[in-house]
């Protein structure tokens, strides 16, 4: 067996392991810390949206000699609104520019063909208006909005409401986090951004549910004994299933950071960016939330109820009496005190009587060896000749 799976197993069995719940607090102030920054970076930056959601155009042009500079320059004179330009990797230009009408969308391609030289027939123009960009916008929020209603009423039927309302807490923290490194980064959102949000959501509940199942299988009949509380099952079962979690966490990490950082920065997918950089971000957020955040505020939840409240008392009063039973074992020899000093004269009469008593049970006391009837007697052998 191999180190992390020994490791695994270790962990499983309860044999070393870290106290998540213990330290929750710390990890709580350092969500809500990572969750207040990127609340602030979206107020403070906003988000870059796509045309798919603001309108606007995307022309495409083929292999040409302009750089990004003067072909970001000459776009946003001729349109008259922001252009976002990118490099493609077939030598053409990606020219994003919101709030085009349809109406000018023709006469902003051909000047844009002249000033980088290059045919306006072999431009492609992606034209979305403003009315369907917003519909489009509507429709992913109504979904977003449905699929956070049926999760909940999922796990509230398959578990509980308390791991229910812990499992919509990391979904928002993890989607708070995306769109608030989407803010700071400045990628643009587009459809793709929404698909992937949607796939890292699945899969943080992948996690939490594969964590909240241990959970409910170790605890059944939590109060019928006084071992553990329900915050140390909680704990145990965090830790039975993190190599799976840090191991099914790096397997999805690895493709998408390709699809990511050679996919999008070298090959520069502009698609390619919006859907990897939403998987990474969210695929990491989502294993740490049901980590350190969903599985932690179950036990709290929990621990507030009354024969929770009980049990932690039976257990903490069974710990208590151990302890001190194995305190009158190793220093009961200690709790007698001092011995007081005979009196003058008694010290060796005092002395004497041990080793007499120990002389005493010291001899050998010689017992006769039993007779069967009158056959050897006299003999010394009690043998027959």
């Amino acid at each position: 067996m191999s180190r992390l799976g020994n490791l695994g197993a270790r962990l499983y069995r309860g044999e070393v392991g870290y106290d998540f719940v213990g330290h929750r607090k710390f990890w709580y102030g350092l969500s809500v810390l990572i969750t207040i920054t990127a609340i602030v970076g979206v107020v403070v930056r906003g988000l870059n949206m796509g045309i798919e959601f603001e309108g606007g155009a995307v022309f495409t042009t083929p292999k040409t000699s302009a750089s990004v500079e003067h072909t970001t320059e000459a776009a946003e004179q001729i349109s008259g609104h922001q252009a976002i330009v990118q490099e493609l990797g077939s030598g053409g230009m990606r020219v994003q520019i919101a709030g085009v009408e349809t109406d000018t969308s023709t006469e902003v391609k051909e000047k844009l063909a002249e000033e980088l030289k290059v045919n306006s027939e072999d431009i492609d123009a992606q034209l979305v208006g403003p009315s369907w960009g917003e519909q489009i916008a509507n429709k992913a929020w109504q979904g977003l909005g449905i699929f956070m209603v049926l999760v909940v009423i999922y796990l509230a039927i398959a578990f509980e409401w308390r791991m229910a309302l812990a499992a919509l807490v990391a979904l928002i923290h993890d989607l708070t986090i995306t769109v608030g490194v989407y803010s700071l980064v400045g990628f643009e959102v587009t459809p793709g951004t929404v698909i992937g949000l949607l796939t890292i959501l699945g899969y943080s509940l992948y996690d939490t549910v594969v964590v909240f199942d241990g959970l409910r299988e170790g605890s059944k009949g939590v109060t019928k004994q006084t071992k553990f509380t329900y915050s140390e099952i909680a704990n145990r079962s965090i830790n039975g299933t993190l190599v799976r979690s840090i191991n099914t966490t790096v397997v999805a990490l690895l493709p998408v950071a390709g699809l990511l950082f050679i996919g999008g920065g070298l090959l520069g997918g502009g698609m390619l960016n919006d859907i990897a950089l939403s998987l990474f971000v969210g695929l990491a957020a989502g294993a740490y939330s049901s980590i350190f955040i969903a599985t932690p505020l179950v036990a709290d939840l929990k621990e507030r109820e009354p024969q929770m409240k009980a049990l932690r008392k039976r257990v903490l009063a069974k710990r208590a009496k151990a302890e001190e039973r194995e305190g009158r074992d190793v220093y009961g020899d200690e709790d007698d005190g001092p011995q007081d000093a005979p009196p003058a004269g008694v010290t060796g009469q005092r002395d004497a009587e041990p080793h007499a008593a120990s002389a005493a049970s010291g001899q050998r006391r010689e017992r006769p060896s039993p007779q069967r009837g009158g056959r050897g007697k006299g003999r010394p052998s009690g043998r027959r000749r």
